[in-house]
């Protein structure tokens, strides 16, 4: 075996590209995983083809995001054929490199690889800047023992991610316990314009050829990037106007809701953040100060839910646009505030918790980076670390030797042409669940099934793509899912196991069946 010593990784590897595959609609058992970009990261949404031609990647490969937005972007572990965008990199037989310590020194080189990557609006991975990375000397026990102790601290901070989104689903199943579902209005409230929530105005740029309307901080001027559609508040701004220049612009004071109203694309349409201070804000945003009867955080939770609904108000052109006149009489729930008021306490108790999580997440993203860095300059006392393995002389261990926190998917349910009929027809709902409950399956990954998970999902998406529609699933429609259930128990597409600590029977997918 040759012993790594320091040389480029050009020397170590071979790179090959992927292409273009045609992703199918039904996947049978003969079918295989397409890795495209998004997978890279997570294996929340998989997707197969029967095409079965092009790279094929096994675990043991690393991958890279070769075009576009996310190249450099870093993978292992994962089996399949690679997208167009994908290349993977292969260690040289007789090298012995770990394959997770090779992706984990890649990720320390996302900066550099994207500075050498070649394409003025569309970034490409420089082939020659990739080979000419110098890789650290590091025995072949210590890749394994950085690889598990890097793995362990990326664990805990997918784990704190996982929370952060709990958090977030906890408030929207509060919402809709004490509210009902904003759209259908199933409990019957006032549901007036926005105008009636309180006074909305529109952001404005004072002028830049005045250069005295930016010259001081007297205050900020927020634009849409400092509305993240995570955090409740605002983002502190990076730009801020004088006093001459604040009575040119429009601004808020506390409590106010800031909404994203003028995007390029449709998805950013509807984001929203409150403030707790007064700013100023520019012309892609529009404001709502809140009258007395209406609760800021309600108001909050309300965007929250509502963000398709929002967006199906937008102009269709290439430019997403949601006047002030338009935006103004979107219609929405408005319940008593004294109840609004109640909503508003739970929401101030989870961000507290949210707060902590989100402190605790930076700080093992800043203990992760001194890791990273310390182990790759050989700084770090790896005496204290046990190997997570035990590796065979002539032998590499495979990439589940790093630890894999086990997270709960978020359910993706595809657009299909089986929901029209649904719509029409109620009869027609069987073929649509099972559908559903197929694509579902496969992005379980190794989380538990939950068939409440599922239907508020399936629900939440009847809702999203056909949003003037009422369709409600009932108690009736329970039993095609259980006969699917039944069915993939029967064919080993899910198995059965007991959970000790809570006690109950849980379901789990079986990546390697599925039902035809």
């Amino acid at each position: 075996m040759i012993e790594l010593t320091p040389q480029y990784l050009g020397s170590v590897i071979s790179i090959s590209k992927g292409r273009k595959h045609e992703i199918t609609d039904s996947p049978s058992s003969t079918s295989r995983r397409l890795i495209g970009i998004d997978d890279l990261r997570n294996d929340d949404l998989v997707r197969y083809t029967d095409d079965a031609s092009g790279t094929e990647a096994v675990p043991d490969d690393v991958l890279i995001a070769w075009d576009g937005a996310n190249a450099g972007t870093i993978g292992y572990g994962k089996g399949g054929y690679i997208g167009s965008t994908i290349a993977r990199l292969r260690v040289n037989p007789g090298v012995r490199l770990f394959t997770p310590f090779l992706g984990f020194y890649l990720k320390s080189k996302f900066d550099y690889l994207r500075q050498t990557a070649t394409g003025a609006t569309i970034p490409h991975i420089s082939r020659s800047a990739l080979k000419d990375i110098s890789l650290p000397a590091v025995e072949y026990d210590d890749q394994i023992r950085i690889a598990h102790l890097l793995g362990k601290v990326e664990g805990l901070i997918a784990q704190r991610k996982q929370h952060l989104q709990q958090l977030d689903d906890l408030l929207k199943s509060v919402f809709l316990e004490m509210f009902g579902d904003p759209m259908r209005n199933e409990r019957g409230w006032d549901k007036p314009e926005l105008k009636a929530f309180g006074t909305i105005s529109t952001g404005n740029t004072p002028p830049r050829n005045e250069p005295a309307n930016y010259d001081d901080d007297f205050i900020e001027w927020i634009k849409t990037d400092n509305i993240t559609g995570d955090a409740v508040l605002v983002t502190q701004a990076t730009e801020h106007l004088s006093e001459s220049g604040a009575k040119k612009a429009r601004t808020v004071t506390n409590g106010a809701l800031l909404v994203a109203c003028i995007a390029g694309s449709v998805e950013s349409i509807g984001r929203a953040a409150l403030t707790d201070r007064a700013v100023s804000f520019n012309q892609q945003i529009n404001a709502i100060q809140p009258s007395k009867d209406v609760n800021a955080l309600y108001l909050y939770g309300l965007f929250k839910l509502s963000r398709a609904y929002i967006q199906s108000h937008a102009t269709k052109g290439m430019k997403k646009i949601l006047t002030k006149g338009d935006f103004s009489k979107i219609t929405m729930i408005k319940p008593p505030v004294e109840i609004q008021n109640q909503f508003a306490v739970i929401v101030e108790q989870v961000e507290g918790i949210k707060s902590r999580y989100q402190q605790s997440l930076t700080d093992l993203e800043a203990l992760y980076g001194a890791l990273s860095q310390q182990a790759f300059k050989g700084e770090l006392d790896l005496s204290r670390v046990a190997l997570a393995t035990t590796p065979i002389e002539g032998e590499k261990p495979v990439a589940a030797a790093v630890p894999a926190p086990i997270t709960t998917p978020v359910i993706e349910l595809p657009e299909t042409d089986l929901l029209l009929p649904v719509l029409q027809d109620r009869a027609q709902l069987a073929p649509l669940l099972r559908f559903w409950l197929e694509a579902y399956r496969m992005q379980l990954g190794r989380a538990v099934f939950s068939l409440e998970r599922f239907i508020a999902a399936a629900q939440t998406r009847l809702a999203e793509l056909h949003p003037d529609n009422d369709f409600e699933l009932a108690a009736s429609d329970y039993e095609p899912i259980k006969a699917w259930v039944f069915e993939a128990l029967a064919a080993g597409a899910l198995t059965q196991g007991f959970d000790d600590d809570g006690n109950r029977i849980e379901l789990k997918a079986a990546s390697e069946q599925s039902l035809a």
